[in-house]
């Protein structure tokens, strides 16, 4: 007897083990996606319904508040992860588990960057220290093509202004 798998499965777009052990911790999910463009972080509860989305961040948020600079950066990823860490607590959201989904997981990438903006805002997400990127690639010392004074300046204001 063939039994046909559910389709998001067949189609590679959902790993069913691996959300129904995120389900269970009954907690907020948080969910970090990286695009060519940029990044999206969602916080994201389970609902019988459907899930219902408490927050969501893009990356492009940050061309609002006076970022000159490209969003698909490792400091850019961490920007946005701070925004959304503020938005949670705001949200009285203060615990969550990270859920990545079916991305290809790399020690120090932009998806580590947006986690550690989470977790610099003050939201409590269960994690090891070795995965984040180094503090010279949070700071943009790794980007090749800018004005190194003018960017860790842009960058010093982004976060002033995001923690207030």
């Amino acid at each position: 007897m063939f039994i046909i798998k559910h389709r998001r499965r067949r189609e590679q777009k959902t790993n069913a083990k691996k959300r129904l052990a995120l389900l269970k911790s009954d907690k907020t999910r948080v969910i970090i996606r990286r695009s060519l463009s940029g990044m999206q972080i969602q916080f994201i509860d389970y609902d019988a319904n459907g899930d219902k989305t408490l927050v969501s961040v893009v990356s492009k948020h940050l061309k609002k508040l006076g970022w000159n600079y490209s969003t698909k950066s490792v400091p850019a990823s961490y920007l946005t992860g701070l925004i959304a860490g503020k938005k949670a607590l705001e949200s009285d959201i203060n615990e969550a588990v990270l859920d990545t989904g079916l991305q290809t997981l790399t020690k120090g990438s932009r998806i580590y960057a947006a986690l550690k903006g989470l977790v610099d805002a003050g939201v409590n997400i269960p994690h090891s220290a070795e995965i984040f990127p180094s503090s010279e690639r949070l700071n943009g010392d790794h980007i090749q093509n800018i004005n190194k004074e003018e960017f860790s300046k842009n960058l010093e204001e982004m976060k002033k202004k995001i923690t207030g």
